[in-house]
């Protein structure tokens, strides 16, 4: 390696993309192809980023193994900040193989951290889990023990686990300062931050929210005297007990109807209107009523009872149980699609619906929806077309993220 190329890699490892470039602008062999890459991807340049690293694997030779694993390994970060989510995991996995192999371990310890963050994009907390479990931590370089530090605490947040997230978080601290690097370290206190936000709000009588911190969530999720109506996840729980009712959206209208009247009841033209958005309601939508308020009535029987009353039905929950009704802190069906994009990042079609486990089809209507309230704004076109966000300020998103917050 020759003194310009060593210097380049000191630079860019402390976060000095322009040092960087300067010194290995002008060439175009393999190795300056390389750094010029990563260069240009600290500098948010992916698409050029993404060009050049891949002119570089091609430019090493076929007994470059340990160099061209390393090029993987960059242009998979790369993907992953261009939310390109759609590539097989498999490349990653044997570049990461060939940098053990060769003894590069921080290399190789790199390409697994990318692996479980593409799973937390993806909302695979419980993949994500496992792969960070694997991965030895100790003696890494301080700036992939934030990074995987940072992994471990965003896997508890959305786990609502905010004991470990802090503890985590506080140890990603403590590494992102060792680095020095100002991007990962203000990264890190932002991350920090949103435990002192606003997550979801409480529902109290008289329609008044009150915004609860992820900490007072974990509380009233784990509550075993109270039956909650988590809204952010679709579902009712009371302690350990859940029931889940993501699948069943007419079930879970009704169901959060009575549990934001409780302990009175609902009238049934209110929950025909709720449940089947109809405001001339008739014979069949009574009977309709009846046989979903029938079905619920068996779901919800570990947990409450749903009596008829003169004018309609009314939630009674078990054991003395107070009824709590938590909610998102925005409202509408597209919140977790908003809090994907309000990361900074372009997202393409297809990767949201990778995230959000829906059809393109689905996902684009809803940001064409988006756009004509101009809440979303699209660069590009074609299959180059990306989607964006502003920050969605005053609260945390964690919460609203796909799959991030499972009943059982």
């Amino acid at each position: 390696m020759d003194s310009l190329i060593a210097a380049a890699a000191r630079a860019l490892g402390a976060g000095d993309a322009l040092g960087a470039l300067k010194r290995v602008a002008l060439r175009d062999d393999p190795p300056a192809l390389a750094l010029r890459g990563i260069a240009m991807a600290q500098l948010g340049e992916h698409a050029r980023a993404r060009e050049l690293l891949r002119r570089a694997a091609r430019a090493f030779g076929a007994h470059e193994d340990l160099a061209r694993a390393r090029c993987v390994v960059a242009e998979a970060e790369v993907a992953l900040a261009m939310r390109d989510l759609g590539g097989s995991p498999r490349t990653l996995a044997a570049a990461s193989a060939t940098l053990e192999a060769r003894a590069d371990r921080a290399n190789a310890l790199h390409a697994q951290l990318i692996a479980v963050r593409r799973l937390l994009l993806l909302g695979r907390l419980d993949e994500a889990a496992s792969a960070l479990a694997a991965i030895d931590t100790n003696g890494l370089p301080p700036l992939l023990t934030a990074v995987a530090e940072m992994a471990a605490a965003e896997i508890a947040l959305r786990m609502l686990r905010t004991s470990p997230a802090g503890i985590a978080l506080a140890r990603a601290h403590n590494a992102a300062h060792r680095t020095g690097v100002p991007a990962l370290i203000a990264e890190v206190a932002e991350a920090r931050a949103a435990l002192d936000r606003p997550a979801a709000r409480r529902l109290h009588a008289g329609g008044r929210a009150e915004p609860l911190r992820l900490n007072e969530v974990e509380a009233l999720w784990r509550d075993t005297h109270t039956l909650l109506l988590d809204a952010l996840r679709r579902g009712l729980r009371a302690g350990d007990t859940a029931l889940p009712l993501a699948r069943r959206p007419i079930l879970f209208v009704l169901a959060r109807a009575l549990a934001e009247a409780w302990p009175d009841d609902v009238d049934r033209s209110e929950l025909i209107a709720r449940a089947f958005r109809t405001r001339r309601p008739d014979e069949t939508h009574r009977a309709r009523l009846r046989v979903e308020i029938g079905r619920l009535r068996a779901l919800v029987k570990p947990l409450a009872r749903i009596e008829a009353s003169e004018r309609g039905f009314k939630l009674v929950p078990l054991d003395g149980r107070q009824v709590a009704v938590l909610v998102p802190p925005i409202d509408g069906d597209q919140a977790s699609l908003l809090a994907l994009l309000a990361d900074g990042a372009a997202w393409s079609t297809s990767a949201l619906a990778l995230a959000l486990d829906a059809s393109q089809r689905t996902v684009q209507r809803a940001l064409v929806e988006l756009e004509a309230a101009q809440r979303v704004r699209s660069i590009g076109r074609a299959r180059a077309q990306r989607w964006l966000a502003p920050p969605l300020a005053g609260f945390t998103t964690i919460l609203l993220l796909p799959a991030s917050l499972p009943l059982t």
